[in-house]
């Protein structure tokens, strides 16, 4: 490209990340590996001014040094218009704050710059709702706020899943057996008395020898390997954050053609970094926010996913002529 491209990266504090593992330490290294400039914000240093997308942003140097990996700069106020290429590393909760973000990043798009992921999409895709967009891929589910409904599911497929709409990690998940006497209480909890959606799904025990499979699709097209995560003895889930394992495994045919399913539709909305969590060949939740994994394949098949998403950022910034 022409002029040096500049990034700004929208993350949680990188001075508390897990050197090892986070994937937006992966990307802002491949970033800086091709030469651009990076830049550091977090949520509360967004702000609209007479409807101008600005951020209070720092520049930042990143290091491949477990007890040393950043460094910032002085904080300047500037248009975040002005950045070519905007990371949305925030993760969730998806609430009301991430949404206000969502409005501020999208202003900064109508001025120019390149946000990944898209703001809009962020918004349209639930992780978990967007899986209703593609029925064919996924197992049994039911979004509700009846209770009634959920005990009803339970009863048609026997062991479920339920969870909340607006986490991640693991957090809050549970899986119910036929006549588990906790199931109404969990419902409760999980809809507020039913004032608010939760989630349930048909459970799928492959998840205890397969694990719940990470794919990677970089603007629609899919990562050659999966990162299966094999839940612990002790626990049911398959979530790296609640004690997984993570194991890679090349990807299945069945896993290609549930990247063919939905990776178009992911890149004509501007996802152009997403995860699905698939188990036992179904799809459970559609990840845009701040997928990861991507570290874990990089060690375990001499990888860079942050690199290949770079790539497909530089190509996206060609079509836009920046």
């Amino acid at each position: 490209m022409s002029k040096k491209t500049r990034l700004a990266v929208v993350m949680d504090p990188i001075s508390e990340i897990k050197f090892a593992k986070d994937t937006t330490l992966g990307m802002l290294l491949a970033a800086q590996a091709r030469g651009w400039s990076l830049h550091y914000l977090e949520q509360a240093d967004l702000r609209l001014r007479d409807g101008v997308a600005e951020g209070r942003a720092r520049a930042l140097e990143v290091r491949a040094d477990a007890s040393d990996w950043y460094s910032l700069g002085a904080a300047a106020v500037e248009p975040l218009g002005a950045f070519d290429v905007i990371l949305m590393r925030k993760d969730p909760p998806f609430d009301t704050e991430f949404i206000y973000t969502s409005y501020i990043l999208e202003r900064a798009e109508i001025a120019g710059a390149l946000v990944v992921n898209r703001a809009r999409g962020l918004r349209d895709f639930n992780e978990k709702v967007a899986t209703a967009w593609f029925p064919q891929c996924c197992a049994p589910t039911l979004v509700t706020r009846d209770m009634d409904e959920m005990t009803a599911f339970a009863k048609l497929h026997g062991k479920i899943v339920c969870k909340p709409l607006h986490s991640m990690g693991g957090r809050s998940i549970f899986v119910l057996e036929p006549g588990d006497k906790n199931a109404r209480v969990v419902y409760e909890n999980l809809t507020q008395d039913g004032s608010h959606f939760a989630i349930v799904q048909k459970y799928l025990p492959d998840i205890v020898q397969g694990g719940d499979a990470r794919v990677l699709l970089i603007d629609g097209e899919p990562v050659p390997y999966a990162l299966a995560r094999i839940p612990s003895a002790t626990d049911h889930r398959g979530n790296l954050a609640a004690g997984a394992q993570g194991v890679g495994r090349p990807l299945s045919e069945r896993d290609r053609w549930l990247c063919q399913q939905i990776g178009p539709a992911m890149s004509a909305a501007g996802m152009l970094f997403v995860g699905l969590d698939v188990i036992g060949g179904y799809v459970t939740e559609i990840n845009v926010t701040s997928p990861t994994g991507a570290r874990e394949l990089d060690k375990q098949f001499k990888l860079d996913v942050g690199d290949m998403l770079m790539a497909a950022i530089e190509r996206a910034l060609v079509r836009r002529g920046r």
